[in-house]
């Protein structure tokens, strides 16, 4: 009977437990298994992802550099020592656009010309900290630019460089060193003599942050060497000797072991509960790696697209442009468009960048709309640009107006509606033998000149574009070049006269260029040449010293002087003003400053900034062409003048049989008085409208009816004995 109970035990108890037992151990065996590998796979595809990221980002800072690097302007100003230009293209840019830590100007002596560090405000500081670990970058590639070695350069690589992973002020950096070269091959240039820009990356801080939050990695750090801390993965950060630079850390991502947890319980109930977990945790496993992939995927795909708008960036849109070109037929002809959008600053100005992206965003849908079965690309900012295979320039001609007419829609964000509009240059290309890059060449002439003409429009490129720039260029170089020498450059003085009784209150200080061969040229054409060539600085100082010079001629007078945007946004402005009237012994009150409403539209507020530091030292301020910008009345609720100069278009509409112009400047007279501010009517020219303005009680006049400009002999003879002899008091 024992023996009996023994074997009912052992087939009731016994080997039922341990057939549960070797199919526990075995499934568990193979559970653990599983949970190793997809574990071990899961890490080791993070770090992959971790080190492409790495080597993505350097390859991205060099292309960047390019974007203002391998640039005509670039070089003259460089050359010229253009503080303003490098710092709003080469520095302070890069950071805002591109997220450059530091930016570096190296000229071919070796010294910084220029250097901008946003963690650094000392400058020669910031240099000193780079000067040791950049040099052996810069030898290389000036030794690299001595032998014409061109290695690398591509379709999408523009020039030669140097890139390297270092350490920067105690933080890991990548640090790309790139030659600032002619875009057009114009400008000869000697190996010796090229200036070199050096980007610095930091990988650490921001780009951590993104890393951590785009791709998932829990913990994300850097260290300068590995912790001991053994549940940590780490990527090793490779300097281009193949040196294990650093390393980043985190927490891996562990698939395998949180199924396996939910699954361990099962096992010890049923097997058949360790073969559904199994397929769980082969279910969870897949799903992560098919993340992973996507991931990869999203990775690769912003690198050849627009982050904000989704459209091709201007690596692709160069690959497709040659794709295309290489593919076509040779009679078939395809078009590139640029695409610049008109008015946009002021969106962003005065509504703000997320209203500026957001219609950025709202453009790309039309956009796509208009082409959708073409490449339709950004190439940042709100240039955009499109590439039209085997079309005629009949259909060129009718999707440059669709264009236009769908930009000229307005958009509508937030209940706002926002109305801007488009320039558009296109070139016409035929045949597979094209040149891409002269292809964008001539459609970026194309564009220049359809927003010379008048922005709203299209351009297709003819060859008398090409002359047409060439002749800007050439004005461009003949008023540095009077700028430099100070001929060919005079400041007239346009009388102003107080409208009560007649008499001379003072002078606007007008700046005249009599060039030697073109004649006189009209400060509409060669003050927007002198902003965006970056010399209104000196022009700015040349009237502001003749206005201080007038000043002390004519004591019994008060001067004006116009201000440019671009001027009144240097932070330095208002000091070149007291220190001009330091200079001269100049009462500052004599002195006002004729701004603009769009100097008002500065969003960073520098130009404020300069405007309050005027008028605190008495220096006054007169908002110029009131009533011709979007904000007329309305500005004046905020910004604080001294005077308003009516625009001559409202006086000259006193001729005329409609009111209305009248019933307005009698307001903006209204408006001034209630305010406490002066008010000068421009452009009169007849003894009628000096009469009406009169009887509105405007304060000045100025206008031909009263006195053109005159040179300032001629002044000096109308002043007659109120002149100072200035020699005399020498």
């Amino acid at each position: 009977m024992k023996h009996t109970r023994f074997r009912s035990l052992l087939l009731v108890l016994v080997l039922p437990l341990l057939a549960a037992l070797v199919i526990y151990i075995g499934l568990f065996s193979v559970l653990e298994l599983a949970t190793e590998r997809s574990d071990k796979i899961a890490a080791e595809r993070q770090k992959n992802l971790a080190e492409t990221l790495v080597s993505t980002m350097q390859a991205a800072v060099a292309h960047d550099q390019e974007s203002a690097t391998v640039w005509d302007d670039a070089v003259r100003n460089v050359s010229d020592g253009n503080a303003e230009w490098m710092k709003a293209n080469l520095g302070k840019w890069m950071f805002t656009y591109f997220q450059h830590d530091r930016a570096y100007v190296i000229a071919p002596d070796g010294r910084a010309i220029y250097v901008f560090a946003a963690d650094e405000a000392d400058s020669t500081k910031a240099y000193q900290q780079v000067s040791d670990i950049v040099s052996p970058l810069v030898n290389r590639l000036r030794a690299r630019l001595a032998t014409g070695d061109d290695a690398g350069i591509s379709d999408q690589v523009l020039s030669i460089g140097e890139s390297d992973l270092l350490k920067v002020n105690n933080h890991p950096a990548i640090v790309s060193v790139k030659p600032i070269i002619s875009d057009t091959g114009n400008i000869e240039q000697k190996p010796s003599e090229i200036y070199l820009h050096v980007a610095v990356r930091y990988l650490d801080g921001s780009f951590l942050a993104r890393m951590s939050s785009e791709y998932q990695f829990d913990g994300l750090n850097f260290a300068w060497t590995k912790s001991a801390e053994d549940k940590r993965s780490f990527a090793a950060a490779r300097s281009a000797n193949g040196r294990e630079f650093g390393y980043f850390s985190w927490h891996p991502f562990e698939p395998g072991e949180a199924v396996a947890k939910s699954v361990r319980p099962a096992l010890a109930a049923v097997g058949l509960t360790v073969f559904v977990a199994l397929a769980g945790m082969g279910a969870a496993v897949a799903a992560r790696n098919r993340k992973l992939r996507q991931s990869r995927a999203e990775l690769e795909h912003l690198a050849r697209h627009d982050t904000l708008t989704g459209l091709a960036n201007r690596a692709r849109f160069s690959e497709h442009l040659a794709t295309a070109i290489s593919g076509s037929a040779a009679t078939q002809s395809n078009a590139v468009l640029f695409m610049d959008l008109d008015r946009f600053k002021q969106v962003n100005d005065t509504m703000g960048h997320p209203v500026g992206d957001r219609l950025l965003v709202l453009v790309a849908d039309r956009l796509r709309r208009i082409f959708p079965d073409s490449v339709v690309g950004r190439l940042g900012g709100d240039e955009f640009t499109a590439v039209v295979t085997d079309v005629t320039s009949d259909q060129v001609s009718r999707s440059c107006e669709q264009v236009i007419e769908s930009m000229r829609r307005p958009f509508e964000i937030a209940g706002t509606p926002i109305s801007i509009g488009a320039s558009i240059g296109v070139v016409i290309g035929v045949g597979p033998d094209v040149d891409p890059s002269d292809l964008t060449r001539k459609a970026d002439i194309a564009l220049y000149n359809a927003k010379a003409a008048g922005r709203n429009r299209f351009a297709i490129f003819g060859p008398h574009m090409d002359e047409l720039v060439q002749d800007r260029r050439a004005l461009e170089s003949d008023l540095r070049l009077a700028i430099l020498n100070r001929r060919d450059l005079e400041v007239h003085f346009q009388p102003v006269y107080a409208a009560p009784n007649g008499a001379l209150y003072g002078a606007e200080a007008l700046l005249r260029w009599k060039h030697p061969s073109r004649g006189l040229i009209s400060p509409e054409v060669f003050i927007p040449i002198a902003e965006e060539c970056g010399v209104i600085t000196q022009l700015g100082d040349l009237v502001l010293e003749e206005a201080c010079l007038a000043a002390q001629r004519w004591p019994d007078l008060e001067i004006a002087i116009n201000a440019s945007p671009l001027e009144l946004n240097n932070e330095a402005y208002a000091l070149r003003v007291i220190a001009a009237l330091n200079k001269h012994g100049i009462d500052p009150a004599r002195l006002e400053i004729e701004i603009t409403e769009g100097t008002l539209l500065d969003s960073a507020g520098e130009c404020q900034r300069n405007i309050e530091a005027l008028r605190s030292t008495g220096v006054r301020v007169a908002l110029d062409d009131f009533g011709t910008g979007f904000s007329f009345f309305g500005r004046l609720q905020y910004v604080a003048v001294d005077r308003i100069k009516i625009d001559k278009s409202f006086v000259g509409g006193f001729d005329s049989q409609d009111a209305d112009n009248r019933a307005i400047v009698e307001a903006m007279i209204r408006l001034a008085r209630a305010k406490g501010l002066k008010t000068t009517a421009e452009g009169v020219e007849t003894e009628e409208q000096r009469a009406i303005l009169k009887e509105l009680g405007c304060d000045h006049l100025q206008g031909y009816l009263l006195s053109k400009p005159m040179t300032k002999d001629a002044f000096d003879r109308m002043v007659g004995t109120n002149v100072i002899d200035l020699q005399a008091k020498r």
